[in-house]
């Protein structure tokens, strides 16, 4: 109605140049053209971007302290502080990384796998611009998502850390999450959550030209609510690549590794957990009734992961430990990380035990048969639960077994759900997600080898990476 009226309109007035009513007639059109664009524009609520603020605060804390801590705790007192080290300052060198050309690469159009530069240094954002959110008509401030955003591109590279734990260079370290942010973090998040936004869609050749320059797996129609390829398949195959390229740690399998605080780690994994609400819920960018049910569907899933992993352990080692309930309820927060905001509360209870289980045998079973010195379990909890979330987001989005089913924009209510079809779309999701943040591990560990070596000396590692790289220790006896 509005094209019909700003064409209809110029017409309008030259047929009634010179007659006394022209201007009568002409001026109520006008205003009734601009009135209705004025209800079309997208609409920034305060609460919205409250909401989204204190999300983001809350994926911070995630990071530093909770991760750090959760890390901290399970190496060996003389690496604590490498640890804390890598991850406060990853997460630095993101946040910059981010700003100067991340946010542009990863959500600007661009072609199916990288966006383009128009937004470096966040060119042309002000505070007057939005960002989409998944309601038609509604926005957030561009400002709120771009930092919001920033939260998870520094916490994604930091999990990888866990992997190669104790004995890597901290150059290295930060050289190998340049290039791997760079090639693998921001390809992945373009192929996966770029896309036009709600109101681009108003028909169905409006709906296909603007899906045309969504990112590849968007396009595939893979769900990822909140990042279990992005973040952690993406996160973990890094880690799995680097634990073998790194080597083993002097002494694996001989000498005692085992956590020195536990205590440090219950207190990382609980920042985690609630820091993970921001994480999964805030990725709605409303506060409404969904953004309820991912938050809902982060607890019941964590709780379940946490129970299933500690009695798996229980009957298997004949003791349920601190260090299985911790574990077990970061395989859950893991597991329901892709699925949250699209299957319903006994979708998410399922996922949870199943994760509790599954990861369990990751951290033991699998890791054996890989033979890798995973030092912190990245692959056996971030590979194996973001895979078998992901997979399972296409079971249980079903509205049938109360998921909420995937949203038609075009016909404005829920589609007809096909779960043989969104499954084979998240298997396209996890595929990519594996061979592509493989092969860019591969190359860029590569290359931090030949310029600056991957690994510490011998000497060094055995005395401790707190003292032979930082000049610290984390205790004074």
């Amino acid at each position: 109605m509005n094209k019909l009226l700003a064409i209809l309109l110029p017409a309008l007035g030259l047929a009634l140049a010179g007659s006394a009513w022209a201007e009568d007639v002409a001026a109520p059109a006008a205003q009734a053209v601009a009135a209705a664009a004025a209800v079309a524009a997208p609409v920034v609520n305060k609460g919205d971007t409250a909401w989204m603020l204190v999300c983001t605060a809350l994926v911070g804390l995630m990071s530093i302290p909770g991760l750090a801590l959760f890390y901290g705790g399970l190496v060996r007192a003389k690496n604590m502080l490498s640890v804390l080290m890598q991850v406060f300052v990853i997460f630095s060198l993101m946040m910059v990384l981010w700003f100067i050309y991340g946010y542009s690469l990863a959500f600007t159009e661009g072609n199916a796998f990288f966006g383009g530069f128009s937004k470096l240094f966040l060119n042309g954002v002000t505070v007057d611009s939005v960002a989409a959110t998944f309601s038609k008509g509604v926005a957030i401030p561009e400002y709120v998502y771009i930092i919001f955003q920033a939260t998870f591109a520094a916490i994604t590279p930091a999990l990888i850390v866990g992997a190669f734990a104790e004995r890597m260079k901290f150059s290295a370290v930060l050289l190998f999450m340049v290039i791997w942010f760079t090639f693998s973090y921001l390809p992945m998040a373009h192929m996966v959550w770029f896309w036009a936004g709600p109101d681009a869609y108003t028909d169905a050749a409006a709906g296909e030209a603007a899906a045309a320059t969504a990112g590849f797996l968007f396009q595939k129609g893979a769900l990822d609510f909140a990042g279990g390829t992005v973040v952690h398949i993406n996160a973990a195959v890094a880690g799995l690549v680097g634990a073998f390229m790194v080597g083993k740690r002097i002494g694996y399998g001989r000498e005692s590794m085992a956590p020195h605080s536990l205590t440090l780690t219950m207190v990382g994994a609980s920042l985690l957990w609630i820091g993970w609400f921001g994480f999964n819920a805030g990725s709605n960018l409303e506060a409404n009734g969904l953004t309820a049910l991912a938050f809902l569907n982060t607890m019941v899933a964590t709780g379940a992961a946490t129970l299933s992993w500690i009695f798996a352990e229980g009957l298997i080692k004949g003791k349920p430990s601190l260090l299985g309930a911790a574990s077990g309820a970061v395989s859950g927060l893991v597991a329901i990380t892709p699925a949250c905001g699209w299957v319903g509360p006994i979708g998410a209870l399922v996922i949870g035990l199943l994760a509790g289980v599954i990861c369990l045998w990751g951290v033991n079973g699998l890791k054996r048969l890989l033979g890798a010195d995973d030092a912190l379990d990245v692959f056996g909890v971030h590979g194996v639960g973001g895979i078998l979330g992901a997979l399972l987001t296409g079971v249980f989005a079903n509205p049938a077994i109360g998921g909420v089913g995937v949203y038609d924009y075009v016909a404005n209510a829920v589609a007809p759900f096909d779960t043989v079809a969104q499954v084979t779309s998240q298997a396209w999701g996890v595929g990519v997600a594996i061979i592509w943040s493989g092969v860019v591990s591969f190359i860029a560990y590569k290359i931090v080898d030949l310029v600056i070596g991957l690994r510490v000396p011998e000497d060094e590692e055995r005395e401790g990476l707190d003292i032979t790289s930082h000049g610290e220790t984390a205790y004074h006896m």
